[in-house]
């Protein structure tokens, strides 16, 4: 018999939607939008439209698997959860045995983007904790991103994506919604629809740029100049909020000083703009109330990508754009004040002194990390054979037989592929879990609603086994899912009100309501609860990383042998490298029509993207969509949509930001050349 019952999406996207599932005898058949949250509206993208597609592909892991051949080359045999564990759990256990630091040759890879508080983190950190295993920054994404906004702002929430209908002025700095985010879409065409202005300031014509009223194209990685000269020049211009910085603001001086450096004509040259289309911008900004600024991560992921998160989040303060519904900024509205996390969070007295590394250079740790140096690597929730930077060092090292890989995981893979255990793991429909969105600021409870497939168990049925079976478990612990919820909300001041609202609909605000104005009745989380213009943390930070400080302009790394910028966007038919198996299409690197041109390239010409750490071999698109000196390869990709095995990531190097030891992906710089003929290895011949 079927059944319709409500879900909600945990999936990595601001906008947390609800869900309506089709369920006939525990299979999903349908999944569609439902109405519990203002965003969703009834309608959700295609990624989770398809999610049956992705539950019951051929790609699905349905039992525990071995590995019986050489890494990478397919050949398992499927074994019991109970050898399974048996095997992991001696393994551990004979690590921890050595000495006090013997567990910290074990090393848990997640990410969890996509995951709420019960599958990740919650019993997977309690192992991990008390193993004593190495710890490590989740530095993929939002690193810098973080930094810069606590710094400044605390934990502070921006303006609700929904409040963006009353803005006349909307800025999309960094971000393309159409791809990551699909519910501000129609949002801002309300907005526009009323009168709004839509400045779009991103290196390529995203759909929403196609029809802003101003489109800047900025060079990547040239954020920072640009909206420092912004700054600069409404200081300049009088234009300034000097009385709003007086009352809420440190550090005004210093960041003005800091802006008096760069003019619009210097920013406009480096970034490759037109002075006018600066100043109109300045004009623009200075005028329009409310003005709502959409900070997204693409500007984060280059070598200034701290400093320019804050420079781009210190406009708002600078203009004076706060005080009004729809004026002021969104980043990422995780931290709305909900006052509620993991039970799991509680440090072990010893944590500070486990050892740590930065997972954006996994491939650095895995072969220099010593005494001891890491022998076990535990994956779940996270595929870095394609996500993570230096791909080629990565794969290299985890086909090393002497590394013993594990990963817990949905489907098969490439990380799964060089794996010598695969653990079948649970889709968000099989298991339950609590999320907040990041965007959206509401909360979803949303239960298991179908039989999970084959085998497969949830982060923390696997993570409880092997904490019971390593001895770890304490008196008092919570264990099971339903015990882990209700010890949370237990030590929340709000959380019985919480609690409630999700045991009534399955979905909760935050207790003082979502929909708060900045600086009417949402302030800064800072001790002082001013805004930090010129965070001495940050400051210093960023001088141990460019020499300099905050807002420290750090020039192209690009060379005459790789003069293109590598830039690597979201698809909008996948969370990262999530659904990557289902993609049937090609890679293919988008080039302007200008570089193509200087280069013999065509559509459809099978090309070689390049530097002196490796190449990727796919076909060429020539787009006017790409700006000169940019080009353009899908993240996300993995290694069988290319003809040579590597993505984007190949050519990433693992150097980093300035704040937050964020991934640096954006500063890759390469060239691209035809290719002639392709050998069956996948080696090229260049014309």
């Amino acid at each position: 018999m079927k059944a319709h019952v409500p879900s909600a999406c945990p999936l990595d996207c601001p906008d947390l939607c609800g869900l309506v599932v089709t369920v006939e005898d525990g299979r999903v058949l349908q999944v569609t939008g439902d109405r519990r949250g203002p965003l969703t509206s009834g309608f959700i993208c295609g990624k989770v439209r398809k999610l049956a597609h992705h539950m019951y592909c051929d790609d699905r892991v349905l039992h525990p698997q071995a590995r019986v051949g050489p890494k990478g080359s397919g050949q398992w045999r499927q074994i019991s959860w109970d050898d399974a564990l048996d095997t992991i759990a001696a393994r551990m256990a004979a690590l921890r045995a050595r000495g006090p630091r013997g567990a910290e040759a074990i090393l848990p890879y997640h990410y969890g983007g996509s995951n709420g508080w019960l599958t990740e983190g919650a019993l997977a950190d309690r192992l991990f904790r008390r193993l004593g295993a190495t710890r490590f920054d989740r530095t993929l994404c939002a690193a810098a991103a973080t930094a810069a906004t606590r710094g400044l702002y605390g934990m502070m929430p921006g303006v609700p994506l929904e409040d963006y209908a009353h803005a006349k002025l909307i800025v999309l700095w960094g971000v393309n919604p159409s791809a990551t985010g699909i519910h501000l879409v129609p949002v801002i065409e309300r907005a526009r629809a009323a009168g709004a202005t839509l400045v779009v300031i991103d290196p390529r014509s995203t759909p929403l740029a196609h029809r802003a009223d101003l489109h800047l194209a900025l060079r990547p990685g040239t954020d920072l100049p640009v909206a420092l000269a912004i700054i600069g020049e409404l200081f300049r211009r009088g234009t300034a909020d000097r009385e709003f910085l007086a009352a809420h603001a440190t550090g005004v001086a210093e960041l003005e000083a800091r802006a008096r450096a760069w003019t619009l004509e210097a920013a406009a040259e480096i970034a490759g703009l037109a002075v006018s289309d600066l100043a109109r911008f300045v004009e623009l900004y200075a005028s329009a109330s409310p003005a709502a600024l959409r900070c997204g991560w693409g500007l984060e992921r280059n070598r200034n990508g701290g400093s320019a998160v804050a420079a781009v989040l210190a406009l708002p303060a600078v203009a004076g754009k706060f005080g009004v519904r729809g004026g002021g900024y969104t980043m990422s509205n995780g931290d709305a004040r909900w006052g509620v996390s993991s039970e799991t969070a509680v440090e072990e007295p010893d944590d500070e002194a486990r050892r740590i590394v930065n997972m954006s250079q996994l491939s650095r740790a895995l072969r220099e990390v010593q005494d001891p140096a890491i022998e076990m690597l535990f994956v779940y929730n996270c595929n870095p054979a394609v996500t993570a930077p230096d791909q080629r060092g990565v794969v290299a090292q985890l086909a090393r037989e002497e590394l013993f890989v594990v990963v817990h995981e949905q489907v098969m893979t490439d990380t799964a592929m060089l794996a010598d255990i695969v653990l079948p793991a649970t889709t968000f429909l099989e298991h339950r879990d609590v999320r907040r969105g990041y965007g959206s600021m509401r909360m979803f409870d949303s239960p298991a609603v179908a039989t999970p497939v084959g085998e497969a168990r949830s982060n923390n049925e696997l993570f409880g086994a092997l904490l019971a079976q390593l001895g770890l478990e304490r008196p008092g612990d919570a264990r099971t899912d339903a015990e882990l919820v209700a010890k949370t909300f237990g030590a929340t001041p709000d959380g019985e009100a919480i609690a409630a609202q999700l045991a009534t609909r399955g979905i909760a605000e935050p207790p003082n309501g979502p929909n708060r104005v900045m600086f009417v009745d949402a302030f800064p989380g800072t001790p002082d609860g001013k805004i930090h213009l010129v965070p001495p943390a940050l400051d210093a930070e960023a001088r141990a990383a460019n020499g300099v400080g905050l807002y420290t302009y750090q020039r192209d790394p690009g060379t005459d042998a790789y003069p293109l910028a590598l830039i690597s966007p979201a698809l909008a038919t996948q969370i990262s490298s999530t659904f990557g198996q289902l993609r049937r299409a090609p890679a293919e690197l988008e080039l302007s029509p200008a570089d193509a041109a200087a280069r013999g390239i065509t559509t459809g010409a099978t090309v070689r993207v390049f530097n002196a750490t490796a190449e990727v071999v796919c076909t060429a698109r020539v787009s006017p969509d790409v700006r000169l000196g940019v080009v353009v390869l899908a993240k996300g990709l993995w290694r069988k949509h290319t003809a040579n095995g590597f993505t984007a990531n190949a050519l990433v190097p693992d150097a980093l930001a300035d704040l937050g030891g964020q991934a640096a992906y954006n500063d890759a710089r390469v060239d691209v050349g035809t290719v002639s003929k392709l050998s069956s290895m996948g080696s090229v011949d260049p014309e």
